[in-house]
């Protein structure tokens, strides 16, 4: 990648390594069982950027980690995709993160354990260190396992530049502390909560079809142009101007659904650069959803734009050699 050219993306978010163990039988709690496990570079923010690489874009990742044997592997394998690693800091006196995951024999999750030092001491002057980054790109992903301090920064100096804005709130107890980074006087381009972040963003219930609609126009109200709703196996809800619609989840074998809504929100982002109409930007995104269900990697080895395009298109979701073996 050549590194003097401005980034399509900037990525503001964690980086860490992954660790998924996936039990071959049913799971009993407090008791071990057989089942097989992998070592993979991960982070929501890490995982966008790779994907966004793979899918072709120009990206570069805001980010800290450790001085230590494992951020060296992050961010060696992380440069090696194509993500400009520039503005990745290191930091001698934390350790890089790390996320430890359990899944059933189905491939959905039953519990992780999550190391984030290295995350939570992102402050924001490694946001500030990136200001011609930010400056020179055509669009901003913040997520929100960073510290709110360093978010509330990130987005003002994306907004100071013009530059559109996309927040991934991530889970519910970072929706509910960043709940006040989305205010009407400075508009996000896109949030992209699930139903339990809606709610946590919004302090509304959002059960029902009526409820969560209701969730996203206060969204909206509060200066958000385009809402993204992930209802899991469902599909999603995309909303924007007039257009409120639903769209279901393309059907996969999962294999392992880690990394499935980093995919789709990467891909989803990849069609906007194309000024991509936000439906069929939506339905992109499911396919590289399914597409990374359906392999053990976090981030599909073989993702490229044709692969997605094709599924989207009504392909077949197709397993990579490693699990058609």
């Amino acid at each position: 990648m050549n590194l003097h050219l401005p980034p399509d993306i900037v990525v503001i978010g964690g980086s860490n390594m992954d660790l998924h163990a996936r039990a071959h039988e049913q799971v009993v709690m407090g008791s071990s069982m057989s089942g097989s496990a992998g070592l993979s570079p991960g982070g929501v923010g890490r995982n966008v950027a790779e994907n966004l690489a793979r899918l072709g874009d120009s990206v570069a990742l805001v980010s800290v980690v450790g001085d230590d044997p494992i951020g060296d592997e992050v961010i060696a394998y992380t440069e090696d995709v194509g993500v400009d690693c520039t503005y990745v800091r290191r930091r001698a006196d934390v350790r890089t993160g790390t996320y430890n995951a359990v899944l059933d024999s189905s491939g959905e999750l039953v519990v992780a354990v999550a190391d984030m030092a290295a995350t939570d001491e992102f402050s924001p002057l490694v946001v500030e260190a990136a200001r011609d980054l930010v400056k020179s790109a055509r669009g901003v992903l913040v997520e929100g396992n960073i510290p709110v301090r360093t978010a509330d920064v990130a987005i003002d100096l994306a907004r100071e530049f013009d530059v559109p804005v996309v927040f991934d709130p991530v889970s519910v107890p970072k929706a509910k502390r960043a709940r006040d980074l989305i205010r009407a006087d400075r508009e996000l381009y896109l949030v992209t909560p699930n139903q339990a972040e809606l709610t946590a963003l919004t302090d509304l219930p959002a059960d029902s079809d009526a409820e969560i609609e209701k969730a996203v126009h206060s969204l909206h109200d509060r200066g958000v142009g385009v809402v993204w709703v992930r209802l899991g196996a469902r599909g999603s809800v995309i909303s924007y101007n007039d257009v409120y619609q639903e769209l279901p989840a393309v059907p996969t074998d999962v294999v392992d659904v880690t990394g499935a809504g980093d995919a789709m929100l990467a891909a989803f982002a990849h069609e906007l650069l194309r000024d991509v109409d936000l439906v069929a930007a939506a339905r992109f995104g499911h396919a590289a959803a399914a597409l990374t269900c359906g392999t053990h990697d976090t981030v599909r080895m073989d993702l490229s734009e044709s692969l997605v395009r094709d599924c989207a298109a009504g392909g077949p979701v197709r397993a990579t050699s490693e699990e058609m073996a």
